[in-house]
């Protein structure tokens, strides 16, 4: 992967930025999403903030190599604190960490958000917090889609402002992904569903507490939803 060329994952993140917006990629890394997104003309300019000194380092290198240092401005800060309102950032992406993660960044940089109409974030598990930070701070879910790269299965949400009022099902699963039902969502959901039955055997021969019975009882409805969804009983 480099400036010119990037991972499927990063692609598909891509694919969602609107065309001539700022744009903030946090944990950016060596900054190649921005530097790829500037050499497909596709940005007017970028922020790219990460919070460790060396992947700071090889972002800066990177797009001085690429000759955009006027155009994306590497910044070493914590999450959204990369951010300036007066950077006017229209689109913020974050990919290649935990849902839960994601989720706390969001939380933690919230009042950095105000000009931000789009947010782009990869998740590599637990997506349903961040579906339910969006109900909780006014953004909705206007596209999803589900990857396979390497053996590893990436989602990718894309959140606008707006309300929406999402059911148990739609944040487990996904309100756009649940009705796409990609070859890929139902690898997922069907891998997922035989991790669930493992667990649940396992806690059977725990000590049968308060606490085990809730993470038996939440496993359980969480397979049912799923088994519906698979089976598309789930409108």
């Amino acid at each position: 992967m480099n400036t010119n060329q990037l991972s499927e994952r990063l692609s598909m993140v891509a694919s969602f930025v609107p065309k001539d917006t700022v744009l903030a990629d946090i944990g950016s890394d060596h900054a190649y999403l921005p530097c790829y997104l500037m050499n497909k003309g596709k940005i007017r300019k970028a922020i790219a903030g990460e919070v460790v000194t060396g992947p700071f380092e090889a972002a800066t290198r990177n797009v001085a190599l690429n000759g955009f240092a006027d155009h994306i401005e590497v910044r070493l800060a914590n999450g959204l604190q990369a951010i300036e309102d007066a950077d006017n950032v229209e689109t913020v992406t974050i990919e290649g960490m935990g849902g839960t993660l994601i989720t706390s960044i969001l939380e933690a940089g919230k009042d950095r958000l105000s000009h931000v109409q789009r947010i782009i974030v990869q998740p590599n598990l637990h997506a349903i917090a961040i579906r339910e930070w969006a109900v909780a701070n006014g953004f909705c879910i206007v596209d999803e889609e589900i990857l396979l790269e390497d053996n590893k299965i990436y989602e990718v949400l894309v959140l606008e402002r707006g309300t929406a009022n999402y059911s148990k099902t739609d944040l487990l699963v996904g309100p756009v992904l649940r009705h796409k039902q990609s070859d890929v969502f139902r690898a997922k959901w069907e891998r997922d569903m035989l991790e669930w039955q493992r667990v649940i055997k396992a806690l059977e021969h725990a000590e049968q507490t308060e606490e085990i019975k809730r993470k038996k009882a939440n496993i359980q409805e969480n397979m049912d939803i799923v088994r519906k969804v698979l089976a598309h009983e789930e409108k």
